[in-house]
């Protein structure tokens, strides 16, 4: 369970950010954050790329600051928003941290959000809007298993299975909005940094971003707002052991597939197709086709052994033969 302040009943402090910079010296600089981070006993993951870094992390009250403070007194990250939920365990199994060539992945190379990217919409400021009825497009720019769990009301999903679609469905499907005023949206924020970053470069004008995402449009509304519509349905789905939260970052009671990671509801846990850290609706027909090339390269291993064994036998009784032969 999550809450939005720390407790002796939730004593972890989970924290998200991200940070498009240039980061050079990979290798060293992973070794020198996990160094750091296994001595706080802090767990979690962090994704690290020429463009800059990602994660999210869990540790004590302590450690956490002991992080925050390390990450701030570094010039590259002394502006990176930090951005906290509290919950009573540990939703990561150890520390990881990866290389990668991008720290979200589109597959363009020409997008560098640390140099241009669209404008940003604070959380109350786009609540403003909403209550005033002005007139925008809302664009979800998440997967579709994330957004079956919750979105803004009258968002635009595209249906994405991976981020890395995103630029073809915008070419294909949104030329129509460019003269209009877009927000988009993900869950902490990086994926809008890339995404409106693409939409400006393909002639969008008023493209905007919400900062920080859904997880600081809820801590910001459930604050200052608790009693108002915030115009999100459902919860938000995050990418750690917690499956997802709801509007006030109390974690959402939800199991997960963990072999497709596809957040799974009541009908999907009784259902013939699944079997727990095995497979789901939402992966059966790939599970079985797993299975039939398993199965087929089993069986083509197991032909060739007996291949194998045949003609060792022959060669033995053969050789067998000519002893026998000889001996007479």
């Amino acid at each position: 369970m999550t809450s939005t302040c720390l407790s002796a009943s939730h004593p972890y402090v989970n924290i998200a950010y991200y940070k498009f910079v240039e980061i050079e010296n990979l290798e060293s600089f992973r070794e020198t954050l996990l160094s750091f981070c296994n001595k706080l006993n802090i767990k979690g993951t962090i994704l690290l790329a020429h463009e800059g870094i990602n994660s999210c992390l869990v540790g004590s009250d302590d450690s956490i600051q002991q992080y925050i403070d390390y990450m701030h007194a570094d010039s590259r990250f002394a502006d990176i928003e930090f951005k906290k939920s509290y919950s009573d365990h540990i939703p990561f199994r150890r520390m990881i941290i990866k290389v990668k060539k991008e720290i979200i992945p589109m597959g363009m190379d020409s997008i560098k959000p640390a140099h241009f990217t669209g404008k940003y919409v604070e959380a109350l400021e786009l609540k403003k809007w909403l209550d005033d009825g002005e007139d925008l497009v809302i664009l979800d720019t998440r997967n579709d298993y994330e957004v079956d769990l919750g979105t803004f009301r009258g968002a635009i999903d595209p249906r994405l299975k991976q981020f890395r679609d995103f630029p073809q469905w915008i070419k294909s499907n949104f030329a129509e909005h460019k003269n209009k005023k877009v927000v988009t949206f993900c869950t902490g924020g990086i994926r809008c940094e890339k995404a409106t970053a693409f939409m400006r470069q393909e002639g969008f004008e008023e493209v905007y971003q919400l900062q920080g995402g859904i997880l600081k449009y809820f801590e910001e509304t459930a604050n200052r707002a608790s009693n108002e519509d915030n115009y999100y349905d459902g919860d938000c789905f995050v990418f750690d052991y917690r499956v997802a939260v709801d509007k006030k970052l109390n974690e959402a009671k939800y199991e997960i597939c963990y072999a497709c990671w596809s957040p799974l509801k009541p009908e999907d846990l009784t259902s013939s197709q699944y079997k727990k850290d095995h497979h789901c609706p939402h992966c059966f027909e790939k599970h079985l086709e797993r299975e039939s090339k398993r199965s087929e390269i089993m069986r083509m291993n197991n032909m060739k052994a007996l291949q194998v064994r045949q003609e060792r036998a022959k060669e033995v009784r053969a050789k067998w033969e000519k002893e026998k032969q000889e001996s007479t």
